[in-house]
Order: C-alpha cells, then structure tokens, then sequence
C-alpha cells in the first residue's frame, strides 16, 4: 500500500515538472518573439524605453531558458541559477543605462505611434506570460524568480504606453528618457530581490547539508 501511495507521489512531481518545463517553454518563445519586434520597433522609433523593453525580453528569454534546463534539479543548482537570473537582471539595468546616457548626449523625439503599437503587443504578450507563470509563484526560486521577471514586463507594458503618450501630447523626448530611467529603478530593484531570495536560498541550503557535530 505504501509503494503505491510512493507511486502516486512520483507521477504527481513528474507532472508538476512537466507542466513547469510545458508553461516555461511557451513563455520562452513569447519573450524571443516580443525581443525581436521591440528591438525593431525601438530602431524605428528612435525610443529608449521601447530599447530598454527588448533587452528586458531578451533577459527574460534567457532566464526563461536557463528556469527549463534546471526543472526537477537540485535546490543548490536552483540557488546558484537565480544568482545568474538576478546578475542578468543586473546586466539589462546596466545596458538601459548607457542607452539613457547616449540618447542624453544625442536627442531626439520618437515616433508616438510605433511606441504605442509595439507597447501594445507587448503588453498583451507579457499578460500572457503572467497568467501562465502565476499559479507557480510561491513554488521554488526558479520558477518564482521566473514570475518575479513576468511582473517586471507588466509594468515595463504600461509605462512604455505612458511614453508614448506623453511623447504625443508634449511632442518632445523627454517623457520617453523619463520612462526609460523608471524603468531601470525598476530593474534595480528587482535584481536586488531575485539575488536576496537566491542567496538565502543557498544560504539555508548549505545549513542544511552542514553535518551535525556528535
């Protein structure tokens, strides 16, 4: 009876695993596709939010990759992957700022439109991805900082459609930088989230490997 009830145990993780692998998959191939129409879209309009957009879908894609390849891994293989998410996290920060920085030294005003539709879809898409990451929210670090990442493109969505709004009322570029500078406070904050819970992750693990001395 007890094998039996091991048995049920092994299917219903293998299950989880498989719906993990399944939602971790689709939101992969969103991102890749919302990276190649935001960074399109960025060189037409002349934006740095929409720039800083795609390189967060790009970072998404590759968390979203790296989250597929660790489902049913050890919790330390866990811990050690969401310190990569959070540096990558970092890294999209660093690269919306130097994108800020040259657009401070080389102004120009973006066209409203192209802002508007690519922030569009994009929202859309990123809504996607939150719904299908959801119910895995409170699971393990990978999958949490997984969801931690969707979150952040829900409000990247909405402030890009704030830009280009502003950009549209005002005529000039600089709601756009404005947005764009919001959007790196944001990253900042989120890499410091995802390294905190992913080092405390290892943290506890390593405690709990520690031999207890007799």
């Amino acid at each position: 009876m007890s094998d039996c009830c091991g048995c049920g145990k092994i299917v219903d993780v293998a299950a989880l695993q498989a719906r993990q692998r399944r939602v971790l998959g689709i939101v992969l191939a969103i991102n890749l596709a919302t990276f190649v129409m935001m960074a399109g879209a960025a060189w037409w309009s002349h934006s740095s939010s929409l720039l800083s957009g795609s390189l967060d879908n790009l970072g998404d894609a590759l968390t979203y990759a790296i989250s597929l390849a660790v489902v049913g891994a050890s919790a330390r293989t866990k811990g050690r992957v969401a310190l990569l998410k959070g540096l990558l996290i970092l890294g999209a920060a660093l690269a919306v700022a130097v994108q800020i920085g040259w657009r401070l030294t080389h102004p120009a005003v973006p066209l409203f439109e192209g802002m508007g539709i690519a922030g569009a879809l994009n929202l859309a898409a990123n809504g996607v991805c939150l719904w299908l990451l959801t119910p895995f929210r409170h699971g393990d670090v990978n999958l949490a900082s997984a969801w931690e990442c969707s979150r952040n493109d829900i409000a990247e969505g909405v402030a890009v459609l704030l830009a280009a709004l502003a950009v549209w009322v005002f005529g000039a570029g600089w709601p756009d930088l404005l947005i764009a500078g919001a959007l790196l406070v944001m990253f900042l904050r989120s890499a410091v989230r995802v390294l905190r819970a992913a080092w405390q992750a290892l943290r506890v693990q390593a405690t709990s490997n520690t031999p207890v001395a007799r």
